[in-house]
């Protein structure tokens, strides 16, 4: 009996991970559940690994005898995954939460955590006359532009494509893949060119006065890098070229954002509390009306921000606005499906967990912790705290402040002092452009440039091979011309395959290989190693669910659809 008994009370239920990823438009979420009872651990069977669905309307996702690429999926999501659960939870220091509890005095809308890590504007300490952002660029509080994501991006469309030009391709032995573009201004005596390599892509205008003959495209490469050692450059004769290559330059370019909303009731202190909300007070729907308007999802047409508008899967209604000629949908976390016996609500983390930038409504004086959301994708949170602007008067206010990570770039508009609003036509503009110039700040730290850069070097990769085989296809190689379409390098932004084969063509182009992983290829029911090949995708990229590190931001945000601001990302 006490044997038993000690084995009910070591009976415990381990939290779910989940893997989030678009696969075409619609979001999958993986809820693997194990029990441990003492030291032994069952996994679930196949029928309670569920598709997300609505509550009292779940339906076993998988067979139980389910095949040989669903066991080896599911292998190498316990691998990437593991017990990264334990990493998203954030207690309270308690200490500092009793503290707080019996401070009279007000208290700032945010503290920085104890191990540092994040700047905060305004700073805690005056001791310092400007804030953070005061500098950047010579922002001034009345001046609220908003940045440019990549100001060259649009470069070629706008001076190369409307004109005759010649493009031309080679493989640099230090630089790696070049891809040149040449334009000559008649009119102006003028040549533009353009040299894209992996880290970066330089651009100049030369007078044609300066050249006794029109420069080689080595001469001209070498007078924008000195770094460029080949000897030849190939030329492309491909018809759909200018395409291929806008598509490259561009691909970092999106008139569309999307941001989460965190409601922070009084003394809530801790990530599960302040996603438990759900109830909501006067004074946040009307911020919400401030920052946009309350839409009906069911069949909405617009930028949809990864929301499901067909089914009802992320809640009945969001916020959404325009701005400037942008798009915005916001993840509002009381907006978002509640799962009742889920402390965590991964229905919602799932969405403002692979945000940015998110937004953070204050009722009370508790203040918010910089990391009390954990999430590899949010760098950034705008708090706003309600406040009366005097005693005697009914008069109301808003107060901002805002924390970042400590390798986020300082960003405008500059915080006025002291920073509060009284006009909400004024609010609205600061918030949003704020938001927007956050989030392009964000992909400047170091997390997000690291994998931008390795995304940007595939899909140059991709676009040289592209460039070459069509191009020897309209010079009629019969080599290149008698392989199917299917077999040829894929166009920069097209892709194919479900879910199983985008996420193992994602696996290829990551750092480690499937044996650093330790996952086994299996052919034929026995463990062997699986050649790579063309065919299956290598070097491809697909709007599937890729991971975190084989992507940079804004190639994760594209994976539902080229026009869909989306991420299907682990947070």
């Amino acid at each position: 009996m006490e044997r038993e008994k000690r084995n009910d009370m070591s009976f415990s239920r381990k939290r779910s991970f989940t893997f989030g990823a678009y696969g075409g438009s619609h979001f999958l979420v993986y809820s693997v559940d194990r029990f441990t009872c003492g030291d032994e651990t069952r996994p679930e069977t196949a029928e309670e690994i569920l598709l997300d669905s609505p509550a009292g309307d779940r339906k076993p996702f998988l067979p139980a005898s389910s095949n040989q690429r669903d066991t080896e999926l599911f292998e190498i999501i316990e691998k990437l995954q593991g017990s990264r659960i334990d990493e998203q939870r954030c207690e309270f220091p308690l200490p500092l939460k009793s503290q707080l509890l019996t401070i009279g005095a007000d208290l700032p809308l945010i503290l920085p955590p104890k191990l540092g890590g994040y700047w905060v504007d305004p700073p805690l300490q005056r001791l310092v006359d400007v804030s953070p952002t005061s500098s950047y660029y010579g922002f001034v509080p009345e001046c609220y532009d908003i940045m440019e994501r990549d100001r060259e991006a649009k470069i070629y469309h706008k001076f190369f494509r409307s004109r005759y030009h010649h493009s031309f391709t080679a493989v640099d032995p230090a630089l790696g893949h070049l891809v040149l573009s040449v334009c000559l201004e008649e009119e102006e005596s003028k040549l533009r060119v353009i040299l894209r390599m992996k880290e970066c892509s330089l651009n100049g205008a030369f007078s044609v006065s300066l050249f006794p003959n029109i420069p080689s495209a080595v001469e001209l490469a070498k007078m924008l890098c000195d770094g460029v050692t080949v000897s030849k450059f190939e030329v492309v004769s491909y018809l759909k070229a200018p395409e291929l290559i806008t598509t490259f330059d561009e691909h970092r370019v999106s008139p569309n954002f999307k941001f989460g909303v965190l409601y922070q009731k009084d003394r809530q202190f801790n990530e599960e509390d302040i996603l438990s909300n759900n109830e909501e007070s006067e004074e946040f729907k009307e911020l919400l009306s401030i920052l946009g308007e309350t839409i009906q999802l069911q069949g909405f047409t617009r930028f949809r921000g990864g929301l499901d508008v067909c089914h009802g899967q992320t809640g009945r209604d969001a916020v959404f606005t325009s701005f400037h000629g942008r798009e915005i949908m916001f993840h509002v976390a009381t907006k978002l499906p509640f799962t009742d016996g889920d402390p965590q609500q991964l229905q919602r983390k799932r969405h403002i967990g692979n945000d940015i930038v998110a937004l953070v409504y204050q009722e009370g004086q508790s203040p918010f912790l910089s990391d009390v959301i954990k999430s590899h994708f949010l760098h950034c949170f705008l708090v706003v705290r309600r406040i009366k602007r005097a005693e005697d008067t009914s008069e109301t206010a808003y107060q901002v402040s805002v924390t970042a990570r400590e390798d986020v770039p300082p960003f405008g508009p500059v915080l006025p002092d002291p920073p509060i609003f009284t006009d909400r036509a004024l609010l609205r503009e600061f918030l949003l452009t704020k938001l927007i110039n956050a989030e392009i700040s964000c992909y400047k730290a170091q997390q997000f440039s690291r994998l931008e850069l390795r995304t940007r070097s595939l899909l140059l990769e991709s676009l040289h091979a592209e460039l070459c085989t069509r191009s020897q296809c309209m010079m009629g190689d019969p080599s290149i011309a008698s392989l199917p379409s299917s077999e040829g390098p894929r166009v920069v932004s097209e892709g194919s395959g479900g879910f199983i084969e985008n996420f193992k063509r994602a696996i290829r182009v990551r750092s480690h290989s499937f044996e650093t992983l330790g996952v086994p290829r299996r052919i034929g029911g026995s463990a062997s190693q699986k050649p790579k090949t063309e065919k299956d995708g290598e070097g491809d990229r697909s709007p599937g669910p890729l991971p975190a590190d084989s992507l940079g931001p804004s190639e994760i945000r594209d994976q539902a659809s080229p026009q869909e601001d989306t991420k299907g990302n682990i947070y």
